[in-house]
């Protein structure tokens, strides 16, 4: 069960682990802290997150969720989008 549907707005939660001691983040600096909205559900997967330091994982959903390019980097035209694939721990709903 996927707690975001497709067309779900939500934001990257504005979150710094690797400041915090050695970790493995799969979400890009760039969009912590940015709104974006849930294109698709992928499926659930282990925690990569985990996997890396060889710790138990829980398997986690993972979605595609499209951010406005030019909200992003102030360049590009309007409707130009990026597409990422980002875990639902990582995500909050706006």
């Amino acid at each position: 069960m996927t707690a975001f549907a497709p067309g779900t707005p939500i934001r990257v939660k504005a979150d710094f682990p690797e400041l915090r001691g050695p970790c493995h983040i799969r979400t890009p600096h760039y969009l912590r802290g940015r709104q974006g909205v849930v294109e698709k559900p992928l499926g659930s997967y282990r925690n990569p997150e985990d996997l890396a330091f060889a710790r138990p994982a829980a398997t986690i959903p993972l979605y595609h969720v499209r951010f406005d390019q030019p909200a992003l980097w102030n360049e590009g035209q309007a409707g130009d989008t990026v597409l990422v694939e980002l875990y639902e721990h990582w995500l909050e709903p706006v």
